[in-house]
């Protein structure tokens, strides 16, 4: 069982800038998949960013050049640091973490996006 936790969700004007941390704890060691996803509301949920177990980052076509994600050492809290933000980012925020071919998913964090 893994537990995730996200936070860092809030209202902003657009060009702003927010930073979303998720965290996950497991009771045994996990070499952790990482990623943020986002559901606007009416819509679906749809991948954002992520790291996978060898560090790679991966990034939607909508984020590229605005969003970063990096995670800390020991690799159990992924990061979003969110810039330049539209009113179209404007969406409940959720980390899924995989662990040893198990997914996990946290309440998420709701970023709203004002023009």
């Amino acid at each position: 069982q893994v537990h995730v936790v996200e936070s860092g969700g809030d209202s902003v004007q657009a060009g702003g800038s927010l930073r979303l941390s998720c965290v996950a704890s497991a009771y045994r060691r996990c070499n952790y998949d990482m990623n943020w996803y986002r559901q606007a509301p009416g819509g679906d949920r749809e991948f954002v960013a992520g790291i996978d177990t060898i560090s790679r980052t991966k990034y939607a076509d909508s984020v590229k050049g605005r969003f970063t994600t990096s995670q800390n050492y020991p690799k159990n809290t992924l990061y979003l640091q969110m810039n330049s933000l539209k009113p179209e980012d404007t969406a409940m925020y959720s980390c899924n973490v995989v662990c040893q071919g198990a997914s996990f998913w946290g309440q998420g964090t709701q970023v709203n996006v004002s023009s």
